[in-house]
């Protein structure tokens, strides 16, 4: 068994652990409030505009669908991953990473695929591990604006606009509730027209032109779209480290208990047998 110092010590050290991740639970209890409130105001409006543009795609002819609906054999693929620029927030960036790692090995084993990184996590994971990263953002989350985000955004639509990507996808973590993210793998470029099979048809009257409607509406929708994955990211991402550092307090909780309990034990089989000693030597000198 462990002397009384070290049991102590051990106390002492799971104490202070356990302030500190009950502490950085409740910051992310109060930062989640915030994106929460972020993602569920922004994901009506851009659900209803990618709706709205896929409906308008599906009416277009093909010469009119523009640069962005293009359909080219997939040659080159642009993986855009977000995850977060810290940990501690359990199995969030992993499941980025390895989601990502699946694409490329199963969906896209044909094609030259790149990596365009959104949190310092993934960028630091796919530098190290030799894969294609061809851009990071991880001072995104830094100032994250709608401004900022179309940045990235017109960046990679300039880039499929020259052909050096075939196809655009995002990986991220899509914010449910505090303890659930789902992973989503979302197309981004080309734009895909709604199905044929909808049974939704409106008639639409085009004002100004259709070709107007796209050059203006498809940046705009893109743009929103990936702001949409990195507020719904940044949300899951509080809500994944808050209920990683309750269990971890949790945990630590029960650790201190049980060192608690061998310290008294120690504690007490070292009285009983400095109470034995006195008494044996008591009984010595009196014989």
């Amino acid at each position: 068994m462990a002397n009384l110092k070290e049991i102590r010590l051990r106390i002492n050290s799971v104490g202070s652990t356990m302030q500190i991740t009950s502490a950085m639970k409740m910051v992310s209890a109060a930062k989640l409030k915030r994106a929460q409130d972020a993602i569920i105001q922004m994901r009506p409006y851009a659900n209803k505009l990618t709706e709205l543009l896929k409906n308008l795609s599906a009416s277009l002819d093909s010469s009119d669908g523009g640069v962005y609906t293009q359909e080219r054999e997939i040659k080159n693929v642009l993986l855009v991953t977000v995850t977060s620029n810290r940990g501690l927030c359990g199995g969030f960036n992993a499941y980025i990473m390895n989601k990502a790692k699946s694409l490329i090995n199963e969906e896209y084993a044909n094609a030259k695929v790149s990596i365009l990184s959104i949190g310092k996590k993934s960028s630091e994971h796919f530098t190290k591990n030799g894969f294609n990263v061809a851009s990071t953002h991880d001072a995104l989350f830094g100032d994250l604006t709608f401004e900022n985000v179309s940045i990235v955004a017109e960046g990679i639509m300039e880039q499929f606009v020259e052909g050096d990507y075939d196809k655009v996808v995002l990986v991220y973590n899509q914010f449910k509730n505090a303890a659930t993210q789902i992973i989503m793998t979302e197309n981004f470029l080309p734009v895909q027209a709604a199905d044929n099979d909808s049974e939704v048809v409106v008639d639409y009257i085009f004002e100004p032109t259709k070709q107007e409607i796209v050059e203006q509406l498809i940046p705009k929708s893109l743009k929103t779209q990936l702001f949409k994955a990195v507020l719904d990211s940044h949300a899951a991402e509080h809500g994944a480290r808050m209920t990683a550092m309750h269990k971890a307090t949790d945990n630590a909780s029960e650790l201190k208990k049980e060192l608690t309990l061998t310290y008294n034990k120690a504690r007490q089989a070292a009285i009983t047998n400095e109470i034995l000693e006195i008494v044996g030597g008591a009984e010595a000198l009196s014989g």
